[in-house]
């Protein structure tokens, strides 16, 4: 059963974080209700643009064992505030993500992030290499989108079809209709189904269109190799081998950064961490393993 955490991010947003599993308790004390064992290691969790927190539930879940494992609904998605379209900078999501660690007590977290999640969580890093232990990077590229990509984008909001009927038209759209989709994709539309909800007239985003662009609005012209070269933590680059972040690139990000690992997941694309959960495992839990740490959790 998933537990909301009340954040104040920047401004004065307000911020939803979960837990998807109980964290973790002190061994000498298992039973202690409501103890949480203060020597767990954090993990923030942040999804990409469009997502929420629910999407990272399966990872949180195998992660509690021995972390205590926290995923943001970010501004503007999920349970959080939507505030008005001047308020998704990239400096408030960063600001917010620093809020969460240390409002949640987390560091020195690792972090986790998925596309925009994950430049937020490097940015992050780069920013307060004192909160952050560790950094997991999922399918985002570090080299400017440009312009065109945004008007792709924008056309690409104004071709769906709502309202929905039904959430079956939402899994079925996303899933096989959108004509982004290259072959039939059931996880891409339970993904998007995630993010609706039932409104009056049908099922509808939970978020803003028009303030989703304002976020990617904030990034996509902009390339950001120098803070990823800033960040000092030990990183892995993950990508789906048919994701948007090519090799060539991911191996550039691996060189930049200071201590950068590489990983792929094998038949995966952009949502490798919803799509395939157990190959995303198995991908990350070498460099998980690796961590300072990481004997005494696995002994």
């Amino acid at each position: 059963m998933a537990r909301r955490i009340d954040v104040t991010g920047a401004g004065g947003v307000r911020l939803a974080a979960w837990e998807f599993a109980d964290p973790p308790k002190p061994e000498a004390d298992a039973d202690a209700e409501g103890e949480v064992d203060p020597s767990a290691p954090g993990v923030l969790l942040l999804h990409g643009l469009m997502g929420r927190a629910s999407h990272w539930a399966p990872t949180a879940r195998w992660l509690a064992g021995r972390h205590r494992a926290v995923a943001l609904d970010q501004r503007g998605h999920g349970r959080s505030e939507k505030p008005p379209r001047a308020a998704y900078t990239r400096e408030a999501y960063v600001e917010d993500a620093e809020a969460a660690v240390e409002q949640l007590g987390l560091a020195p977290v690792l972090l986790v992030g998925h596309a925009m999640g994950a430049l937020t969580a490097w940015q992050l890093a780069a920013k307060r290499p004192d909160l952050v232990r560790g950094l997991i990077i999922c399918d985002m590229r570090a080299s400017a989108l440009g312009g065109a990509s945004q008007r792709e984008w924008a056309d690409w909001f104004r071709s769906w079809p709502v309202p929905f009927a039904s959430l079956a038209d939402v899994r079925k759209w996303f899933g096989e209709d959108d004509p982004w989709v290259e072959r039939p994709n059931p996880a891409r539309g339970s993904f998007y189904a995630e993010v609706m909800h039932e409104c009056e007239d049908g099922w509808r985003p939970v978020f803003d269109p028009e303030q989703m662009l304002s976020s990617r609005e904030t990034w996509v012209h902009d390339a950001h190799w120098e803070e990823l070269a800033q960040v000092r933590c030990p990183t892995l680059v993950v990508r789906g081998v048919d994701g948007e972040l090519g090799r060539a690139e991911a191996q550039e990000m691996v060189r930049v950064l200071p201590r950068g690992q590489y990983a792929e997941v094998p038949d995966a694309g952009h949502l490798a961490h919803y799509d395939l959960p157990v190959a995303w495992r198995a991908a990350v839990s070498p460099f998980l393993d690796g961590l300072p740490g990481a004997e005494r959790l696995s002994a």
